[in-house]
């Protein structure tokens, strides 16, 4: 029987490529194809491929049509909100995420952007620098998160990973979620679901993970930002259209809410105009929150065993939905 053949459409440094298809099993063969190569070369790799396998990499209406042999698309990131779900159903072709495996990495960022802010770090950091010793720090600037509410919007994989990681900190833990969990597990892992007018208005740190949809695009918005108590912080690592930018830009602005860390941004790579990067209030960075030399390992491990899963004769995990046509 010939290898199952993998095209890989990648936007990495080669090192990453080398360190992915390292996890290619035996009967597999993966064909790598840089995602800036002429489309007509990646049609062309991808007539024959068993499976696309594909990160920072565009997969046009072109190439998924050309995908006669396809059986999976298996993305190396959590988001899908990019991938054309639509044109995947109508090819009969599934798409799978990778089943949380940079969960960690989200999860560990999202808790140093909150206590970032909490310590005022980045300001602290540059006053220093700058020679002026205790500029930033006034002894009634900093905060401790023992005590407070952290408010998780999205409760999946990250989200919940959160959760554990603040509640060592001492710190209580509620969730919004459109798909609650069950009470036991609640119960487990210590936290309640509220709704999400009662999330706002009564948390002192949201962090956001939910994934970008209709529903979601914007939940981040002018009405629950006034909700907010002018104490609190919001971190957005889901992705950038969650929120409101105009509208937290301007409750950061009126100090309406407190501070905000933010790795994602509406538009990417952000302008550099953008107000929000003005803001002492305000911590930012490259849409690199999942991103870590460890996580490379879990995905391609992940991908590869699913992929698999799907060659003989299984159905995958991980499977992308799009929730807005439920």
């Amino acid at each position: 029987m010939a290898d199952a053949k993998v095209v890989f459409l990648h936007g990495l440094h080669q090192r990453i490529v080398d360190a992915i298809v390292s996890f290619n099993p035996a009967g597999f063969t993966t064909t790598v194809v840089a995602g800036k190569s002429p489309e007509d070369q990646q049609v062309e790799a991808v007539k024959d491929a068993d499976f696309i396998m594909a990160f920072r990499a565009k997969l046009t209406e072109r190439i998924l049509r050309s995908a006669k042999k396809a059986r999976l698309v298996q993305i190396l990131s959590a988001g899908y909100d990019s991938i054309n779900l639509k044109l995947l159903r109508e090819l009969k072709i599934p798409c799978a995420n990778n089943g949380g495996a940079n969960s960690w990495a989200v999860a560990d960022y999202a808790v140093l952007a909150m206590l970032s802010l909490y310590r005022r770090q980045a300001a602290a950091d540059r006053a220093v620098r700058d020679g002026r010793w205790n500029a930033a720090i006034d002894g009634m600037n900093t905060f401790e998160m023992a005590n407070k509410v952290v408010g998780v919007l999205g409760f999946g994989n990250i989200g919940q990973k959160v959760a554990r990681r603040v509640q060592a900190f001492d710190a209580t833990v509620q969730y919004y979620d459109k798909f609650p969990l069950a009470p036991e597990r609640e119960r487990e892992l210590k936290v309640k679901r509220v709704s999400l007018e009662e999330l706002f208005r009564t948390s002192d740190i949201i962090s956001c993970h939910a994934p970008l949809t209709n529903e979601t695009r914007h939940v981040v918005n002018r009405e629950r930002l006034a909700t907010m108590k002018p104490t609190a912080i919001i971190v957005n690592t889901s992705r950038g259209p969650v929120v409101d930018e105009a509208a937290l830009t301007e409750a950061l602005q009126q100090k309406r809410v407190a501070g905000a860390g933010i790795d994602v941004f509406e538009k990417e790579p952000v302008d550099p105009g953008n107000p929000l990067l003005k803001l002492e209030n305000v911590v930012v960075s490259p849409h690199s929150a999942g991103t870590t030399w460890d996580t490379w390992f879990r995905r391609a491990d992940f991908a590869y065993k699913n992929m698999k899963r799907v060659w003989d004769g299984q159905a995958p995990q991980a499977v992308a939905t799009d929730y807005d046509e439920e």
